[in-house]
């Protein structure tokens, strides 16, 4: 297992250089000068001279190379630059949005995976019956709409005929649900179908008509089933954690829920370069470990995974 996880370790560690160079990359090969755009951020009149002290000062008059190496050693001690907007250190910005996404980001997948997984493996028990159509119809248009479109249906519903909800998210218990719902009706309509899938497939096998056949009672009978199909289950969920972090991009933003996603939105529209970038590069990371958590859970459940490679 330790030689496993460390294999595993390399290639993150390869991973993150890639993605930290090309992010790097992005915003160096970005319009614009970095210092004008930063003195006019923070209001300061631009004039050659100034502009000039501010490049030196900012390191943009050396090679690119060695930028990106200052950079790069600077964000492994924790230091991802300023912030252009109010000279605040990104580092600490991402960590005060981290917060919030994160509880956003479990309490979705929470109520997405526990609605899901029952469903799921009621449908497939009960194939083509009124519980399947209805559940497969609505498990339809979840993964089919848009977030942006369940949000402004959900405000229109909840918030403006029905007022129950407030329609700008705030930082309570109250506050969270509308874009959690949001956020995790697209994820339950995934989950659902390829639940049903999985469990399908695994009723079809052989193994499960034997036990029956043997007089094995059906809760023992489904418990197999679902370890079986505990991998696949992982796997839906690991690659679901990109569109959790896609997803709240736009659902913080339609309801000012103060996340990374809320942050990088509002960088992008102050052009506010070091924290697009802090943000590209800790969002990486934390799907990249992630993924790692989940590919060790693999070789965890079959450990035959492990002479394999895993189970990615």
């Amino acid at each position: 297992m330790l030689k496993y996880i460390g294999k595993r370790l390399l290639h993150l560690v390869w991973i993150m250089i890639a993605v930290s160079f090309l992010t790097f990359l992005l915003m160096y090969l970005a319009p614009g000068d970095a210092a004008a755009k930063k003195l006019n951020a923070q209001g300061v009149a631009v004039s050659e001279e100034v502009l000039e002290k501010t490049r030196e000062s900012m390191g943009l008059n050396r090679p690119f190379i060695v930028q990106y190496g200052d950079w790069a050693l600077r964000a492994l001690q924790g230091d991802l630059g300023e912030s252009y907007k109010d000279g605040f250190p990104v580092a600490g910005k991402l960590a005060r949005g981290l917060r919030y996404t994160a509880i956003l980001a479990v309490a979705s997948m929470v109520l997405a995976f526990f609605i899901a997984l029952p469903l799921g493996i009621l449908t497939a028990l009960k194939k083509d019956s009124l519980l399947d159509d209805i559940t497969r119809l609505f498990s339809f248009a979840g993964n089919s709409l848009p977030n942006f479109l369940i949000s402004v249906l959900l405000m229109y519903f909840l918030c403006v005929k029905g007022r129950l909800l407030p329609l700008v998210a705030d930082e309570s218990v109250k506050g969270l649900i509308m874009p959690c719902l949001a956020l995790s009706i697209p994820i339950c309509g995934r989950f659902i179908r390829q639940f049903r899938a999985e469990f399908l497939e695994q009723l079809g096998k052989p193994y499960v008509s034997g036990a029956m056949l043997r007089g094995v009672k059906q809760r023992y009978v489904l418990r197999n089933v679902f370890h079986n199909a505990s991998i696949s289950i992982l796997t839906i969920v690991g690659l679901s954690i990109g569109t959790l972090f896609g997803g709240s991009v736009v659902i913080e933003t339609i309801f000012r829920w103060p996340g990374l996603g809320k942050l990088a939105m509002d960088a992008i529209s102050n052009r506010d370069y070091p924290v697009i970038q802090g943000f590209v590069l800790f969002s990486s990371t934390v799907y990249v470990v992630i993924n790692l958590i989940i590919d060790i859970c693999y070789s965890w459940i079959d450990p035959r995974l492990r002479k394999t490679g895993g189970g990615s």
